[in-house]
């Protein structure tokens, strides 16, 4: 039988029973069911018994079945999966359709149970390279593993990572939503702060301060905002509909605590809504029953103008909410480009720094680490692959496609590498004033080179050539079974 490990098909065969088997045991004088003290009888026509008998207790009587192995057969292994573990040379799992947990001379062939398809998409878990060890939490969570919470009619849906999912991520959460046309997020207000970035589509966002200020501006893929926490704000998807990512400063922030307009009219008493209001208590008779979370909308003016309300007080002008990244151009590098955005350009948000970075195949965000702040990061397209090292001696490596979350702990060094045919492209986010790292190679080409040779034993061409800039990006081989790169 196709998928059924031996042991299972032992199992399956034991419990096969003929139709005198299943007959009920008053019907069957020959086999009685035994039923042990303080457990409840079962249904008409069980029959056997829960429970073994004793005699199966302890040594003898349980001959070997030499027809019953663990070892795996029919399988192949990948390019670079034979070679010397400590190469961590990245291992495409996705090629072959038994995939087997092997790197250099570690490890062995896998028999099942298993799930072949979370193996393959995460080939160095499953056959880590040699230098990952010690012990490190997961620093991984994919979107699609997160509840989906419906809107209304169609209108759109939203899901989440937070330290429920993964709780490595203590500084940051983060939701991914979508809105079809028209359709509205609530009118709401957090007790996080709020830095968002368009995947698609088009939005129209609004807000009001506690001066009674106002902003509206409409969005485009690409794109940025920030709602400061406690500031009511409005979010309407355009005629292209739009899918936003939200990204609070805390890891407890939770989408479902969000302070919604109509769970504030059904939680207050009518009588107070309409002294507040100054209006009749029939003005509330066709209040929502519940809260409208997301839910389908009319279609937003063309003209932002007519939406543009302001009252005495004025637009907020000094500090806007939004930014318009996506006419910022990227910063090129050999490999790839990078677009930064932090408080030098967008001062509202006045601890949120990002990068929106490219990553070109072969090629290699370097290896660094922050040095103020945890990274979160949401990988945007392509697939690659992130190594963190924790002092004292622990590292883990992890695999990432679309729509996946990675988080890195402050001061943890880490690179992500392009491990596909196309451009990876992600967001490097972090809880900080600045958006700085320290890059390894630059950290060594500014090191005395005596120092670097006595600690690391590199020879004198490799460290004469260390830059003494930072690359952000190195390019490489699309062979990624390739590790020389000699000038």
């Amino acid at each position: 039988m196709r998928g059924i490990t031996p042991i299972l098909q032992l199992l399956l065969t034991s419990s096969t029973l003929s139709q005198a088997d299943c007959a009920p045991a008053a019907a069957r004088d020959d086999l009685p069911v035994a039923i042990p003290s303080g457990v409840a009888p079962g249904p008409p026509g069980a029959s056997r018994s829960l429970y073994g008998s004793q005699s199966f207790e302890g040594p003898d009587g349980n001959p070997v079945d030499p027809a019953d192995s663990a070892e795996a057969n029919d399988y192949q292994l990948v390019p670079g999966q034979n070679e010397d573990e400590d190469l961590g040379l990245y291992l495409d799992l996705e090629s072959v359709p038994n995939p087997q947990p092997i790197r250099g001379t570690g490890g062995g062939t896998n028999g099942g149970p298993r799930n072949m398809l979370y193996e393959k998409l995460n080939s160095d878990l499953y056959a880590p390279p040699g230098t990952d060890a010690g012990d490190f939490g997961n620093a991984k969570w994919p979107m699609g593993l997160s509840h989906n919470r419906q809107g209304l009619d169609h209108a759109g849906f939203a899901r989440q990572q937070n330290f429920e999912q993964l709780p490595i991520a203590t500084q940051m959460a983060g939701v991914d939503m979508k809105l079809s046309p028209h359709a509205y997020r609530e009118l709401h207000w957090h007790q996080a702060n709020e830095w968002a970035f368009v995947f698609n589509g088009s939005v129209r966002v609004g807000a009001m301060d506690e001066n009674g200020q106002t902003t509206y501006d409409d969005l485009n893929a690409g794109d940025v905002w920030f709602f400061p926490s406690g500031k009511p704000h409005t979010i309407q998807a355009l005629d292209q509909g739009t899918e936003f990512l939200l990204i609070f400063d805390s890891g407890t922030f939770s989408e479902d605590n969000t302070f919604l307009a109509t769970e504030l009219f059904l939680r207050t008493p009518k009588s107070v809504l309409a002294k507040d209001l100054r209006t009749d208590i029939s003005a509330f008779d066709n209040l929502p029953k519940s809260q409208l979370y997301i839910f389908p909308g009319t279609p937003a003016p063309a003209n932002l103008s007519a939406q543009n309300i302001t009252g005495p007080a004025g637009s907020i002008t000094g500090n806007p909410y939004t930014y318009h990244f996506s006419q910022q151009d990227p910063y090129v590098v050999p490999g790839g480009s990078v677009k930064i955005i932090d408080p030098t350009t967008f001062p509202i948000a006045s601890n949120f720094s990002a990068a929106l970075v490219v990553v070109q195949p072969g090629a290699m965000r370097e290896i660094h680490w922050h040095t103020d702040s945890d990274e979160w990061n949401f990988f945007i397209s392509g697939n690659a692959r992130i190594t963190v090292f924790s002092a004292p001696a622990s590292s883990r490596t992890f695999d990432f496609a679309a729509g996946d979350v990675g988080y890195v702990p402050f001061p943890d060094t880490h690179y992500i590498e392009n491990t596909g045919d196309v451009d990876v492209v992600f967001l490097e986010v972090l809880q900080a004033p600045k958006f700085t790292d320290i890059s390894v190679s630059q950290w060594l080409g500014l090191t005395p080179p005596q120092v670097v040779k006595d600690t690391l034993h590199l020879p004198d061409e490799l460290v004469a050539r260390l830059p003494k800039y930072k690359t952000y990006i190195v390019p490489g081989h699309t062979n990624l079974t390739d590790p020389n790169y000699g000038p």
